[in-house]
Formats: structure tokens, C-alpha cells, sequence
């Protein structure tokens, strides 16, 4: 893209006074005296978002331009999240021209007024360049950019920040200052609390220390008031504990606890739902933990032996664990509730850049950016399917049917182009606190990564659990952190290299051969990654060529983020490093509705591994019909890998993920924002193995989830109720039996008729009541279940019918019934009862809304969808006078309520299709899969929500649990 002028090139003046020599920059995409906008067809289009719960408008901006290229979802999210101004005013955004203007002057105009250009004709040129690779989705900045960039608010570019603290009250409280006004930005934070004295030792009074688990509690109560990033229990923030800290099984066990007590809390009736009043009660939920361990722990693991917690204020040892027994508690909080991760010290700061001025301790919420404390870090992810060149009408000699390459020589130029601007960013960016604007000025760091790693393997046929597909992203990555680099070094020859450089330059050279020589070692595999790995190779030996010599820019330059909000704004079917969620999309169409589409990579891999056209289209359709590849006719087993992703049958494996961050971290600045998911069946064994694993292939930090690991029942439930039957029993050897009596409903009976669909699973229910006095039977019937299913069925709605006509009050069934989870489970067609863990927890909820009093049902927790609403308004379940009977009880409304005529029995409605309605692709997959899968439900409009690294993404309006 760009390249150092040479020769008789006009010199610039940088601040300072000091003359360079500026930066001549090529053409790649764009047309001399043409502009990017008028290459493209404009359209407008109108945006109203709508929370589906309930129908409410959330967002609402019509006549909106967009080019016609870009989708729905793309243009409803970057016109409610970016656009800036007031809805309504003359100064409200109203085009992507505008944003794209707004940011990219602001760039260019820093690049020229600091000395980074040539002539006026290269900031032209990079002006067009950066224009057309952000209109045409080849990359994107992260989202602070486009929220403050060219406004009068503060010019905030950084989206990761990382904090420090001190042993001392004053330190501490500047933390949850500090921590507030950046969360208050919408942005996250993570920090390391192991100088905090443990609770094991004095203070200078004679007194305990608190201890850092301690003060946690205050700092998580100032999290969740601010609400970063949204009412959800996963907030942008991140907090790390040494492994030598006395305090260190404290902290690993805060979130267990607090686990045991959401479900105990629960079961008692309280409101323990995401966003629910009594969820504020439960401490540590808006943090991510990590613990830092050190090959000093990792080895005496291996070795069985004993280690030593040592003392914050003299370093002496104070208490030796076993060290076995200490992983091993480690791996059974992450089992039991997803924390705390892991980050492997002494190889984070083996790759650390500027050892001398301090080592790395902690990092930013997703784990990806890892640097020096009181520090920033601004983001950017490249669109890899962008770079896909289809090679079949060339005239290379590969040029055959189902020939692809990457096109690593545009690639780099873009990378080139990228990282210019970003660093540009930094002359201009205002930060949340001094200290974090001093050592990000001095140091610089950036962290450019990618997006639709995942799309990207499967359309070239490779399976992401493969050495193949690992061969190919470790490629990608080499190459483009040795661009990244390369062009740190060229604009350091122009004006000049970070500020910390000098203090550091060996380490940072040294770092730069570490990265050289791990390239050189990786393994080439065919024909795709070989030529990536050349162009990489190249990169890197220009890199410790021009590193020499002119020193470099940035501290640091790339880390793979989650990519959330920004993936969807360019696109992309899969975030970071993420692999495909699953083989169909949830798509919306211009103009309203929705349509379920096969993943546009799906043919292109079909087409890649040598498949003619009537047979892809067989295969497709096989997919579109089964939501997965297994059967489908014409495909041969030995290909069955390339289309495996995250959800269905055949998901790829928790140790699958591991190698492929394995295969990109030696490439990397940072680090890498994934979460590993594992099946509920997964035991700790299989978590110690993939955490000591981890280590083993060199990865800075990892964390696990379980599905499922934060719902359920608790484990002393049953233990519970055995020892209230034992205290209940008699006394005396005498027993009395009294026998309950049938009591039989009429011939003629009111009844109700419901059909429902649970995770897919349609089905009816027939509930018929007395008279004057209850309900006194159900019927179930479900419809294309198989036997097995409807049977059963059959035989539990007869058996909870002779219980209620024995006497059995509905109000145990539903106390019994609710929240029991098994398949299928997942979303419902019901507005008051969305979510359902099973049918069976479905039907109880239903009945108990149909037929229990107010108060008897709120005590367990169920409410309608009005009632909800009206208390998000109101902050009352409570009904209004007309829905409370005369002895004071809030009846629910009747729904669809008929009396059968005299002596006729009551049959259930006719077999039709229950409503099927999917909202995002997680929801699709559900109803595709017939599987739940474990994601809270987005706040803003009830959509679910999908993994996005260590964060959760919301597909229908962008918004995320964490980091932007």
C-alpha cells in the first residue's frame, strides 16, 4: 500500500520542527480522479428496529444511505450504533458517507499536520484508499473510533485498557475511579491485584489485611452500577491473581460460591434471571477471573511436588500447597461455573516487547491485549474472505476448476494501510486518565487482527481441526504481523520509533527473531498457505533488516479480538477466530422479513474439494433441509471435517480450538480472545488437561465454558429434601393412613387448547378444569416425535391428571416441574414464556399462568409477559384493580376458554403447524438442531445472543456483553 520515499523525495516537517522524510503511497483499489463513493449504487432505506418481546420500537431512522451491496443487519447496526446526532435534528447522521467522511478526514488531516505524508497528492491517496477498504467492508476500526472520531466529544480511540493498583487505601480507590470513568466510556478494563497484600498478613497497624478478594467487592459493586456494556453478568472487565498468592484459593473460589447461591436463591423464589431484581444481591458477577500462573507452578504440577504462596511485602513463603491439588481446585471452579481462566505468565512476557520498563501482569477484559499497566490499545480486524481470489478463469496453471488462492500480496498492502492509520490515531486520541495517555503515547501499541477465520477455511475446503486449516491461519497471521511490523519500523525512519524504544531496543529485536524463527520452523502444507508463508517469510526478514536500523514505531502491533459488533458491520459470517456457528444462516431482507439460508462458503468448499455443480446443489439442499451435512447425498465422509462448526452433531472438539490458537499465538503481539466451549458431559479432568495443554503449546491465557455450568439445579437438592422427609417422620411407631378420595370432573367441562413449540419440538395441550373449583386433567399430544416421545407424554399428562383429580394442588406440580432441563429445550412460540429448559417445564409454566393466582405464582417466580412489562414501567408486578378477584387474589386472564356441549369429550385441535419464528442465527440453529444452546437473551431486543471470543454478540442489533 505504502512505501518510504527514497532519493530525491520531498521531505515533510513532523511536530516538533524535526524534517522527515514523508510516506508515498500507492493506489491498490482506487481510480485516479474517480472517488470511491461514485464507483458504488447508493440506495436509501428505512431502519426500524423492534424488540420482538413485545413490539416496542427500539430504534427508528428512515430514508437512511447505504451502498446497495451492504446488508440489512449491516446497515440497521452501523446506522443505530455509529451514527452520531440527535434522531430527528438537522445534525444527525443520515449516510455512511457522512461516518466514512467524518473519520477518515480526521485521519488524514493527523497524518499531514504530524509529518506522515510526502506530498498533499499521498494524503489524497490514502484518504481514497482508506475510504474505499471501510465502504467496502475489506476492514474495520473498532467501535470507539467510530463512536468519538471527528465529533466534539473526546477522541477516544481505544476500546482495551489496562489498570494498576497498589498496596495502599489511596491506590485502591483511584482503581474503582479509574475503572468507573472508563467504563462509564463503554469501554473495558482488566488489572492485576497482586500487590495487594493477602489476607494472610499484617498491616503497618497490627492489624489483618483485607486481602484483594475483599476489595473485589467493591469494585464489582461499582461495575454493576455503571452497567458497562449492558445489564449482564459477563461485564467488560477483568480481573487476574498471581498463583504464589496467599489469597490466591480465596479468588478462586469466589464465583463457585456466589453460583451455589444463585441457585439456592432461586429455588427460594427470587428473581435470579439475567437483569432480574435480585441478581444484584450475588456478588463478583461483572468481572472475568483469571489466574497467572508461572512455569514455576506449571512445573512442580507435572512433578507432583510443593509450592510455595509467598508473602506480598518481603517475597518470603509463607505457606506451601500442594501444587496437583491447587490446579486441580482451579479446573473445578471452571467446571462448575466457567471461572476463573487461565494466563501463563513467564510466555506472555517471554514475547514481551519492553521488559525494561515493566513487566506484563494483566490484560484487557477478552485477554487479547497484554501489555505494560496504565495502558491503551486501539483496534482494527480485516475481513479475510475479502482476500479470497478464485483462481478458476485465471491463466495460471492451477487455474482448474475449484482453484483458490489467498491473495497475500493485496492482503499485505492493506495491512500496510491499516496500520498507518492506527498509529496516526494516537496523535490525535484523548484517554480516560493521564497515566494511561502518557504510556500509550510513549509505547504506542496497536492491535490489528482479522475476522472470518472460520468462513474463510471452510470456502478453501479445509476443516478447522486440521493441520491444513491450522497451516493456513498460521500463515495469514505471520504475515500479517510481519507487515504490521515491517511498516512500524518504515514509520519510525520517519518520525521516529515510540518514545520507550530506546530503553528497550534489544528485547524488542529480540522479540522480532523470536516471531522470525517461529515462521521459518511452521510446517507448509499445500498449495494455499505455501505462497502466505513465503510472503511472510519475506515480511520478517525486512522486519529485522529495517528494525536495526531504524528502530520501530509500536511497541506492539497485533492480538485477535472478538470482533463483535465490527464483524457484523462488515459482514462477516464468523468473528476473530471463531469457526462457523453453524452450516444455516438466519438472513434479514431488505424491505422486512427474514429467510433461512445455507452459509455462502458452504458451496465454495463443495466447489474447492472437486464437486460439480449438480451435486453441490444436492448437498445444499440436503443442509437447508437437515441443518447439517450428514447423508447428504453425493458428499463423501472424508469431507464431512471441512463443515463441522461450533453447534450440532458434529462440533468441533474443545481441544480442536486449542490447536488453532496454538497455531496462531507465535504470530501474534498479544494474545487471542477465545472462549473454549465444552459439552455439559465434560468433566474437570478434560478442563486440567486443556488448561496444562495450553501451556504446553505456548498460549498466553485460555478459558473454558461448560454448557450449561451457571442453570440447574443444586447439587443438595435432593440431599435437602431426604433430610426434611426424616424430620418429618412420626415419632411414635403408630401410623395413621389417610386415604385421598377421586374426585372426577363432569362430563361437560371448560377447557383450554394450546399448541407450543420448544426448541422446535411442536406439540398441544388440552387443559380441562372443574367447573367452579380448578384444573383437573391435561392432555398432551406431540406431533412428529416418534413414538417413544408421545408416548411418554401420553403417559405423564394421564398420570398428572389422576394426581390433581387425587388432590395434588397444581402448585406442587409447578414448583416440581419448573426449571427440570433436558432436550428439547430452547426457545418457544409463547410470548409470556419464551424460554423453556424442557416441555415439561414449558407445560407447568403455562398452566401455572393459566390457572394459579397472582401471588401463588409470583411467589415462584412466573410472570407474564404484561406483568414483566409492567414492571420494567412501574417497577410493580403488581396488577391493577380490574385483575384481582374479590378475596384479594390477581387472577391471570383467561385465554381461549370454551365449554364443550354436554357429554361431548374434548378433542384436540386439528394437527397444523405450530409458528415458527427464528430472530438470529443462534435461534435458527436451535430450530434447526434441535438443541439449546447456552447464551443469554440480548437486552436491548430479546434476541439471542452468540459468543463472540469471551463476550456474547446480539445479531439483531450489535450490541455486546463486553468489549466493543
Amino acid at each position: 500500500m505504502t512505501e518510504t520515499t527514497s532519493g530525491p523525495a520531498r521531505s515533510s516537517r513532523a511536530k516538533g520542527g524535526k524534517a522527515t522524510k514523508g510516506l508515498r503511497v500507492e493506489r491498490v483499489h482506487t481510480t485516479p480522479g474517480v472517488h470511491p463513493y461514485d464507483e458504488v449504487v447508493w440506495e436509501r432505506r428505512d431502519v426500524v428496529m423492534t424488540n420482538w418481546r413485545d413490539g416496542s420500537v427500539n430504534f427508528e431512522q428512515r430514508g437512511v444511505e447505504f451502498p446497495d451491496f451492504w446488508s440489512v443487519n449491516a446497515v440497521n447496526i452501523v446506522t443505530s450504533k455509529y451514527f452520531r446526532g440527535a434522531v430527528g435534528s438537522p445534525s444527525r447522521e443520515s449516510s455512511l458517507k457522512q461516518l466514512i467522511d467524518r473519520v477518515v478526514r480526521t485521519y488524514r488531516k493527523a497524518g499531514e499536520d504530524h509529518g506522515y505524508f510526502a506530498s498533499p497528492a499521498d494524503a489524497e491517496i490514502f484518504d481514497h484508499e482508506l475510504t474505499y477498504a471501510l465502504l467496502h467492508q475489506v476492514f474495520s476500526f473498532n467501535s470507539p473510533v467510530w463512536f468519538n472520531v471527528g465529533t466534539k466529544q473526546p477522541q477516544q480511540v481505544s476500546a482495551c485498557f489496562i489498570l494498576s493498583v497498589d498496596d495502599s487505601m489511596e491506590s485502591i480507590l483511584d482503581w474503582y475511579k479509574e475503572e468507573g470513568m472508563i467504563f462509564k466510556g463503554g469501554s473495558g478494563a482488566g488489572l492485576n491485584l497482586s500487590r495487594i497484600r493477602s489476607s494472610k498478613e499484617l498491616l503497618s497497624s497490627g492489624g489483618n489485611a483485607s486481602g484483594p478478594v475483599s476489595f473485589m467487592r467493591g469494585a464489582d459493586a461499582s461495575a454493576g452500577t455503571i452497567k458497562s456494556g449492558g445489564a449482564t453478568r459477563r461485564a467488560a472487565k477483568m480481573v487476574v491473581l498471581d498463583v504464589d498468592h496467599p489469597d490466591v484459593e480465596a479468588f478462586i473460589e469466589t464465583k463457585v460460591k456466589e453460583e451455589e447461591k444463585i441457585r439456592a436463591l432461586r429455588d427460594a423464589g427470587f428473581d435470579m434471571d439475567l437483569g432480574g431484581d435480585d441478581i444484584t444481591s450475588v456478588q463478583y458477577q461483572n468481572a472475568n477471573n483469571s489466574v497467572r500462573v508461572n512455569d514455576e507452578f506449571m512445573k512442580a504440577y507435572e512433578s507432583g511436588s510443593k509450592f510455595g504462596l509467598r508473602s506480598r511485602m518481603t517475597g518470603e513463603v509463607i505457606e506451601e500447597v500442594d501444587a496437583k491439588g491447587l490446579f486441580r481446585k482451579l479446573a473445578e471452579a471452571a467446571w462448575a461455573c466457567a471461572d476463573p481462566g487461565i494466563q501463563y505468565d513467564d510466555t506472555i512476557n517471554h514475547w514481551h516487547t519492553s521488559p525494561e520498563t515493566g513487566r506484563i501482569t494483566a490484560s484487557n477484559p477478552c485477554s487479547e491485549y497484554m501489555h505494560l499497566d496504565n495502558s491503551s490499545c486501539n483496534l482494527a480486524s480485516l475481513n479475510l474472505m475479502k482476500f479470497l481470489r478464485d483462481d478458476t478463469a485465471s491463466d495460471s496453471p492451477s487455474g482448474a476448476a475449484g482453484s483458490m488462492s489467498f491473495d497475500a500480496e493485496r492482503f499485505a498492502k492493506v495491512v500496510e494501510l491499516v496500520i498507518t492509520a492506527m498509529d496516526i490515531s494516537i496523535c490525535f486520541a484523548d484517554f480516560p486518565t493521564q497515566k494511561i495517555g502518557e504510556t500509550t503515547r510513549a509505547f504506542r501499541q496497536l492491535g490489528i487482527g482479522y475476522a472470518n477465520l472460520g468462513a474463510l477455511l471452510m470456502a478453501t475446503g479445509h476443516a478447522y481441526d486440521s493441520d491444513g486449516g491450522r497451516a493456513l491461519a498460521g500463515a495469514i497471521t505471520s504475515l500479517m504481523t510481519g507487515t504490521s511490523y515491517r511498516r512500524s519500523a518504515e514509520l519510525a525512519a520517519v518520525v521516529g520509533p515510540y518514545d520507550g524504544y530506546a530503553r528497550n531496543a534489544d528485547a524488542h529485536q529480540r522479540v522480532m527473531k523470536q516471531h522470525a524463527d517461529a515462521n521459518a520452523a511452521a510446517k507448509r502444507m499445500d498449495d494455499l498457505d505455501t505462497p502466505v508463508w513465503a510472503a511472510a517469510t519475506e515480511a520478517w526478514q525486512d522486519v529485522v533488516r529495517l528494525g536495526q536500523k531504524n528502530g520501530f514505531r509500536n511497541a506492539q502491533a497485533s492480538v485477535l479480538a472478538p470482533t463483535g459488533t465490527i464483524g457484523l458491520m462488515m459482514d462477516c459470517d464468523t468473528t476473530g477466530v471463531e469457526p462457523d456457528l453453524a452450516l444455516v444462516k438466519f438472513k434479514k431482507l431488505v424491505g422486512g422479513g427474514s429467510m433461512q439460508i445455507v452459509n455462502n462458503t458452504v458451496p465454495k468448499a463443495l466447489k474447492r474439494l472437486g464437486y460439480q455443480p449438480e451435486q453441490v446443489e444436492a448437498i445444499v439442499a440436503h443442509i437447508a433441509e437437515h441443518g447439517n451435512v450428514i447423508d447428504a447425498p453425493g458428499l463423501r465422509q472424508e469431507h464431512y471435517e471441512v463443515f463441522d462448526c461450533a453447534m450440532g452433531d458434529r462440533s468441533i472438539s474443545p481441544m480442536g480450538h486449542v490447536r488453532m490458537m496454538a497455531a496462531a499465538q507465535p504470530f501474534l503481539s498479544g494474545a487471542i480472545s477465545k472462549t473454549v466451549n465444552m459439552p455439559e458431559s465434560a468433566g474437570v479432568e478434560e478442563i486440567e488437561e486443556i488448561y496444562y495443554e495450553g501451556w504446553k503449546l505456548g498460549l498466553k491465557a485460555l478459558a473454558i465454558y461448560r454448557d450449561n455450568c451457571k442453570v440447574g439445579q443444586p447439587l443438595s437438592a435432593k440431599k435437602k429434601e431426604e433430610k426434611k422427609a426424616a424430620e418429618a417422620e412420626p415419632a411414635t411407631a403408630k401410623v395413621v393412613e389417610y386415604r385421598p378420595v377421586r374426585k372426577r370432573l363432569p362430563k361437560g367441562r371448560p377447557g383450554i387448547t394450546t399448541s407450543f413449540t420448544v426448541g422446535g419440538a411442536e406439540g398441544y395441550m388440552t387443559a380441562n378444569s372443574y367447573p367452579d373449583d380448578g384444573l383437573g386433567e391435561v392432555f398432551l399430544k406431540m406431533s412428529k416425535q416418534g413414538s417413544t416421545l408421545a408416548g411418554m407424554m401420553d403417559a405423564f399428562s394421564i398420570a398428572v391428571s389422576v394426581g390433581l383429580q387425587y388432590g395434588v394442588p397444581l402448585e406442587t406440580y409447578v414448583s416440581k416441574f419448573t426449571n427440570m432441563r433436558f432436550e428439547p429445550a430452547g426457545m418457544t412460540d409463547d410470548p409470556d414464556v419464551r424460554m423453556a429448559q424442557s416441555i415439561v417445564d414449558y407445560i407447568f409454566r403455562r398452566l401455572a399462568l393459566d390457572f394459579l393466582p397472582f401471588e401463588t405464582r409470583s411467589a415462584l417466580g412466573i410472570h407474564s409477559a404484561e406483568e414483566r412489562q409492567r414492571h420494567l414501567e412501574t417497577g410493580s408486578y403488581e396488577p391493577n384493580e380490574d385483575e384481582v378477584d374479590v378475596e384479594g387474589l390477581a387472577q391471570s386472564a383467561p385465554r381461549h376458554v370454551q365449554a364443550p356441549k354436554p357429554g361431548q369429550q374434548p378433542e384436540p385441535t386439528a394437527a397444523v403447524p405450530a409458528p415458527k419464528q427464528a430472530h438470529s442465527s443462534t435461534e435458527l440453529v436451535e430450530m434447526q438442531l434441535g438443541l439449546n444452546a447456552d447464551a443469554p437473551l440480548c437486552f436491548s431486543c430479546g434476541t439471542k445472543m452468540r459468543r463472540a471470543g469471551s463476550c456474547y454478540l446480539c445479531e439483531g442489533c450489535g450490541s455486546t456483553s463486553g468489549c466493543s
